[in-house]
């Protein structure tokens, strides 16, 4: 072993005990390994930076624009209301469920589809009384499975094209793949909906600051558009457009006010309703039936073209000037710029419309404004804003844009017209062109650890290749597969990929590991497509911790789980993997 070597170990080695460890965020860990990297020559000062060039960085940042604006849209969400009742057992909500996520998946970053689905499965469990931890783990762990099915399913994937690229110099395409991903993903999401009574029942999730913030009985104003498809249907199919989680406090028509109006009462053109519910109720609500909100003909102001208009939550302070005011008497828009959308008062139901209303100290507003200006707005009304959390009412639309732009992406990689990072890139772009993002929530929306883990850590596994440490673990490992038949060689590089990711982020993993792979391939006479495939594969699928891949810690507190629930279920479902994997990995990628 040369002295490059071991420094290059050392690095590693380091490396994978700080990330176990868990003292420093894994973005840190990175940079600190490029640092030493760098200072002690392994990878030359012109080089250090180069990871962040690279195509995985630019594809995995967009993936996570388009999985943000598909989420947004709230197009699946609605879609999946409409078959939620039919949904009457525990197992047919985890098929849908878990197969939604799963094939999701396959087209954008797992941990969108898994973050746009979490709400879905939370309504499902609260309208059937079922412990949402039945459903999240085999969520978190169908978004894994659906990941392998494409390229850009999950970083893996994508990190093993390029280094496909570099041996062979053709890297794999969008589905090459899906053979091998989609027989492993099938039958996973079989024994998923099955599987989940390993799991402990009954568990409680930890509140989450949502929760914590979660003022109920908000009451909002929406006119009938003339496009509604409300027009001439009654308040009773409303509230089931809306799970029967908003109600319908007035009907106002043509100054006549309806109070608390009966489930058979007729909706008609340019009636006022007043709303009640929780905010994303009231947003879906308005969504869904093609309601407009009663402040839209006022737009508020911006002064540039970076000003985003946007609404915040806040408590009506003791000495604030709206404190026995209405929003009519106080010209709120006129004086201030900035729209009531909705209010909240402990104890009572508001029957008057939005306007005339008299706010009272400790009422909860909801007001929509020029983000720039709204601070400074609050203040000066005296008002107090509340912790930070996602409000949705009054800006998002449902929209089939991001799901056409979309596979339009998809249709331009598959047929090679455009490379992935291009193509993807370029989704990104149209998304916040079009406002189905808004540049805030663009730049939100990016997960910079990842990117700069990613940028930091391509360098070092280079290091590892370029000091020759690569075909030195190989050569170890060819040693121990000496006695092996190939099965057993590429079942122990799986295992391996598999063992690492744990302690390892999955990307590091495959960064790590696909080096190896292929000089082990060929040491032992063989291609590396299969022993390429392998690693991606056992890196993609860490079911047995909560700190080996982002999904499986999204869930760990809203579904209550222990850090040893996770092998209840993980452990046969990695097995399965394995058995189901190699193969097929050797049938579609033959070894020689």
């Amino acid at each position: 072993m040369t002295h490059q070597q071991i420094l290059a170990f050392a690095i590693v080695a380091g490396m994978m005990a700080l990330f176990v460890w868990g003292r420093f965020r894994y973005d840190l860990v990175a940079a600190l390994s490029l640092l030493a990297a760098v200072l002690v020559g392994i990878v030359p000062a012109d080089k250090a930076f180069s990871g962040f060039s690279d195509d995985i960085v630019i594809i995995v940042a967009s993936a996570l624009l388009v999985s943000a604006a598909v989420a947004k849209s709230g197009v699946l969400e609605a879609g999946l209301n409409r078959i939620g009742p039919y949904l009457r057992t525990t197992q047919l909500q985890i098929a849908v469920l878990v197969g939604v996520v799963t094939v999701l998946s396959a087209f954008v970053k797992n941990i969108g589809a898994l973050a746009m689905m979490i709400p879905v499965a939370f309504q499902i469990a609260r309208r059937t009384n079922t412990p949402p931890s039945s459903f999240l783990m085999p969520m978190a762990f169908g978004s894994l499975l659906g990941g392998i099915v494409t390229l850009v399913g999950t970083s893996p994937n994508i990190i093993v094209s390029r280094v496909r690229q570099e041996l062979i110099g053709e890297p794999f395409g969008m589905f090459d793949f899906t053979p091998v991903g989609l027989g492993i993903a099938v039958l996973g999401v079989i024994f998923l909906t099955f599987g989940y009574r390993l799991l402990p029942q009954g568990r409680k999730g930890a509140a989450s600051l949502d929760d914590a913030l979660n003022i109920k009985n908000y009451v909002t104003e929406a006119r009938v558009a003339p496009e509604s498809d409300i027009i001439g249907q009654t308040v009773a199919d409303l509230r089931k457009l809306a799970n029967d989680e908003v109600k319908v406090s007035a009907i106002i028509r043509k100054e006549t006010r309806s109070s608390s109006p009966l489930p058979d009462a007729m909706i008609r053109e340019d009636d006022v309703l007043l709303l009640e519910g929780e905010p994303d109720a009231l947003e879906s609500a308005v969504s869904r039936a093609g309601l407009k909100l009663s402040r839209e003909h006022r737009q508020p102001e911006t002064d540039e073209a970076t000003d985003e208009i946007g609404v915040i939550e806040a408590i009506v302070g003791p000495n604030s000037v709206l404190t026995g005011a209405s929003a009519e008497r106080l010209a709120l828009y006129e004086r201030y710029h900035v729209n009531l959308l909705a209010v909240s008062r402990s104890g009572q139901r508001f029957t008057e419309r939005l306007r005339t209303i008299n706010l009272r100290s400790g009422d909860v507003i909801v007001l929509q404004g020029n983000l720039k200006k709204l601070p400074d707005t609050l203040q000066e009304l005296g008002c107090l804003p509340l912790a930070e959390r996602t409000i949705r009412l009054g800006s998002a639309r449902r929209s089939l844009l991001p799901i056409l732009i979309l596979a339009g992406a998809m249709v331009l990689v598959a047929f090679d017209l455009l490379p992935v990072a291009i193509a993807f890139f370029g989704a990104g772009v149209l998304l916040v062109l079009f406002g189905s993002l808004t540049l805030r929530e663009a730049y939100e929306t990016i997960e910079w650890p990842i990117i700069v883990m990613l940028g930091a850590l391509i360098p070092v596994s280079e290091a590892i290749r370029t000091t020759g440490g690569t075909d030195l673990i190989a050569a170890w490992l060819s040693s121990a597969a000496n006695m092996l038949p190939p099965t057993g060689a590429l079942v122990l590089i799986m295992v391996a990929a598999m063992a690492v990711t744990p302690f390892l982020n999955n990307a590091a993993t495959v960064l790590v590991m696909a080096p190896i792979a292929a000089s082990f391939a060929s040491q032992l006479g063989f291609r590396p497509d299969a022993f390429l495939m392998a690693v991606a594969i056992g890196a993609a699928c860490d079911f047995l911790t909560p700190i080996g891949h982002q999904c499986n810690t999204l869930v760990m507190g809203p579904g209550g789980y222990r850090f040893g629930d996770y092998w209840r279920l993980g452990l046969p479902l990695s097995v399965l993997v394995v058995v189901v994997g190699t193969p097929l990995i050797m049938l579609f990628w033959p070894l020689n």
